[in-house]
């Protein structure tokens, strides 16, 4: 008598099925996951994210607040978003992001907005009449005067960068 156990069809067939369903069930569950991932904005390389070219209104008489503006590129894949401006060279109060609105045909209305969208490879440049930062004001600022800002992104970590004291109209403001 033989040790060994006689050939069973049913148990190479349930082993080859096993050995085909596994490999195909892993694929589905990763494709399943990137395509998601992908229809949510992940895929492609991540935000690349530089602030230039900032600049700060000189407040003028008594008013508690200026503007200031920045231009920021994402030179990466995925699209990114600010969220929050913070400096320590500036007044007591609030930075807030602002966007002015046109409601007729010279009537802007400034309002406040939580998050400003830069999209990938695009450029996002504040302006007077469009987006800027609304700043309090700190006394004996200074046309040419330097004043910190930190910018922080959704997804990229965040930018240190200055601006510039500007009066009004000056460097096509």
């Amino acid at each position: 008598m033989s040790d060994r156990t006689p050939w069973r069809p049913t148990r190479r067939l349930t082993d080859a099925l096993l050995a085909a369903v596994t490999p195909v069930a892993v694929c589905g569950l990763a494709l399943g996951g990137l395509s998601t991932w992908t229809a949510y904005g992940n895929a492609g390389t991540p935000p690349r994210v530089t602030v230039t070219d900032g600049r700060m209104f000189l407040p003028t008489g008594d008013t508690p607040e200026t503007a200031a503006f920045f231009r920021i590129t994402n030179s990466g894949g995925s699209a990114d978003r600010l969220v929050k401006v913070t400096s320590t060279g500036v007044g007591e109060g609030d930075i807030t992001l602002s966007r002015h609105v046109m409601t007729g045909a010279s009537t802007a209305v400034s309002e406040t907005v939580t998050s400003a969208e830069i999209p990938a490879g695009a450029r996002l440049t504040m302006t007077p009449d469009g987006l800027d930062v609304i700043v309090p004001v700190k006394a004996g600022w200074q046309p040419g005067a330097v004043v910190p800002f930190t910018l922080h992104f959704e997804h990229s970590a965040a930018v240190r960068t200055l601006a510039i004291v500007v009066r009004p109209g000056e460097d096509g403001t």
